[in-house]
């Protein structure tokens, strides 16, 4: 309280632990350098830094392996380019090159449960790049303009074909087409504005009655889905005749996928003779004067006049949607909850709403977004304002935690030729591949998964909804809790399952087995031994080093008296006669701690 009163969140870090807070809000977790690194400059110093740090895209990565390592490209390689970007470090292809771009890619990964797009649709897991493409639009764009990267999405033949709009004509009865409405309806309700009108610090606005007011009605979704009409692959028309309803992916290359999609609006593309797809308000089944978004100062009142192209009546449906008073609340709260904790104070999202709007034409909008959220007083304080704060951790996020502060790294694998195709994985710390630890991680039920993969959500309302209310206490406090949502009963054995094979077994130091195709994952225990003891174990010699070590690493300084008294209680019993299995007994010490602590409430809750 009196350093928020006297200097401002933005005044710190002052101790180890508001560094490892923040980085645990900022990053894919805090390591014990980046600690001290921000407790060297500071949270604006720090701030500049990520904010001029090159970009890591997946596309590199995957032209790499296709086109220099020369293997099939698959999803596993788009899973390999992600875990690169989140556990930052020495490029594969060029270990000189090292990725510090931690919170832009997490920007991008929380931007990715908005505007979500699925590996699990049939036609994008098919094509690694389409996905790839797609993150990269969120990476470019994690610090850049929400209107502009809106625009981006809409264009992308992932979006396209994830939400139906690629292809999507306009109405003729005669052969029962019809405008999709798929896209229009989630653009509004998932990735601007709502369902429901809000005020400027996120909360309902109500009625007379005391309803929520509804952002719109159907018959405005069907407006919209008039609109996005017209658009197709780029390459659809490129061999001079009409082939807008006969146009498919580039299954030899690839290639279309990485392009925005055309309008075919006639006569925009070469035959003159082509028909438009759009409907423009000018055709005998067209929609005439249709009415979008109507709201205090929306241009000509929302409602499109007649006559434009393709590519003029999406700019304005675009301007309708991001124009409208909802899209900084609602953008900010989601954003916020993604990165610091799941049930912000109205006033916070106002805060954040408020820059949101104040930047509504800058290149750089959501670089003044992210820095408002995680310098706001709040998020360096509101855990000690409140017992309702915080949130719980993603399991791909405490995925990374771990990886990251362990030092993770790619062992094993080997170089080999299977049918025409060779794989490349010998001595590739930098690869992170494994069937148990960096492939699977959404696998449920057995192995090493968590239940959640990037860009793999269950559907386009995400892994989880931002509106989760878990059953019991928080249902009756009315207080949300997303993440929540993936915590089965399976999924929490599971996931225990998980933490005790990464925690005990995937060792850097463990000697390879020949045959072992692909490696894995793994972590270097050895490089806590000083802090596990210095003699033989037991009370005498005791863990508290080490506890109080992986409290500042994974708990931000958090850990209860009675969790830290727990777990020396315990990892004093641990001495020089736990031999079983490990060339020194203090690994047991390390693993114990590393399973107890990443399977407490205290961990997971991320404050």
């Amino acid at each position: 309280m009196l350093r928020d009163g006297f200097e401002g969140a933005a005044a710190g870090p002052t101790n180890d632990a508001d560094a490892s807070r923040f980085l645990a809000q900022a990053t894919f977790g805090p390591t014990d350098a980046d600690i001290a690194h921000l407790r060297a400059i500071g949270y604006q110093a720090w701030l500049n830094e990520q904010f001029a740090a090159p970009p890591t895209f997946e596309m590199d990565y995957l032209d790499w392996v296709g086109n220099t390592l020369h293997e099939q490209v698959g999803h596993q390689n788009r899973r390999e380019a992600w875990f690169l970007a989140a556990l930052g470090g020495p490029d594969p292809a060029n270990n000189a090159l090292i990725h510090t771009d931690q919170l832009r890619q997490r920007m991008a990964f929380a931007l990715s449960e908005i505007l979500v797009v699925s590996d699990q649709n049939a036609q994008l897991a098919e094509f690694p790049e389409s996905i790839a493409y797609y993150y990269d639009i969120l990476v470019a764009n994690a610090f850049g303009n929400y209107r502009a990267l809106l625009e981006q999405v809409t264009l992308s033949p992932a979006m396209g074909t994830y939400l139906n709009m690629r292809g999507n004509q306009r109405a003729d009865p005669t052969r029962n087409i019809h405008p999709d409405e798929n896209y229009a309806r989630e653009i509004n309700q998932l990735f601007s504005i709502g369902l429901v009108m809000l005020k400027p610090d996120g909360t309902p606005q109500l009625d007379a009655g005391g309803h929520p007011i509804p952002t719109y009605s159907q018959a405005t979704i069907s407006a919209f889905a008039h609109v996005f009409t017209g658009w197709n692959w780029y390459d659809c028309d490129d061999n001079g005749f009409d082939n807008f309803t006969d146009c498919g992916p580039d299954y030899t290359t690839g290639e279309n996928w990485l392009h925005p999609m055309a309008p075919y609006d006639q006569p925009n593309h070469p035959r003159n003779g082509d028909p438009s797809y759009h409907d423009n308000g000018t055709g005998p089944n067209d929609m005439h004067a249709k009415q979008l978004l109507v709201y205090p100062g929306a241009q000509a009142g929302g409602v499109l006049a007649d006559g434009g192209s393709a590519a003029s009546d999406l700019q304005f449906a675009l301007d309708n949607i991001y124009g409208h008073p909802n899209v900084g609340p609602f953008i900010a709260r989601q954003l916020i909850q993604r990165l610091v904790t799941s049930n912000p104070s109205p006033a916070y999202v106002k805060r954040v709403a408020d820059v949101f709007n104040a930047n509504r034409t800058s290149p750089n909008q959501l670089r003044a977004v992210a820095q408002a959220i995680l310098l706001d007083p709040e998020a360096r304080y509101g855990h000690l304002y409140s017992d309702k704060y915080g949130k719980l951790r993603e399991p791909l996020i405490a995925l990374t935690h771990f990886w990251r502060a362990m030092d993770a790294r790619h062992t094993c694998g080997r170089n080999f030729t299977q049918g025409t195709v060779q794989y490349h994985y010998a001595n590739q710390p930098y690869r992170y591949a494994g069937y148990s630890t960096a492939w699977g991680t959404d696998d449920d039920q057995y192995g090493s998964g968590v239940a959640q993969a990037p860009m793999n959500a269950f559907s386009v309302f995400n892994f989880f909804k931002p509106s989760y209310l878990p059953p019991g206490e928080m249902t009756q406090g009315n207080l949300v809790g997303p993440e929540f949502q993936l915590q089965t009963e399976s999924v929490i054995a599971n996931t225990a399952n998980s933490v005790e094979g990464r925690a005990f077994y995937f060792d850097v130091a463990r000697v390879c087995d020949a045959g072992d195709d692909f490696g894995e994952v793994k972590v270097n225990h050895a490089k806590d031994l000083a802090l596990a003891g210095s003699g033989s174990g037991g009370a005498a010699d005791p863990a508290d080093r080490l506890v109080d070590a992986y409290n500042k690493r994974f708990m931000s300084g958090q850990m209860s008296p009675f969790m830290r008294q727990t777990l020396l209680t315990y990892l004093n019993r641990i001495n020089s006669s736990w031999t079983e299995g490990v060339s020194d007994w203090r690994l047991w010490r390390i693993h114990t701690a590393l399973y107890l602590i990443f399977n407490s409430p205290e961990y997971m809750v991320q404050k």
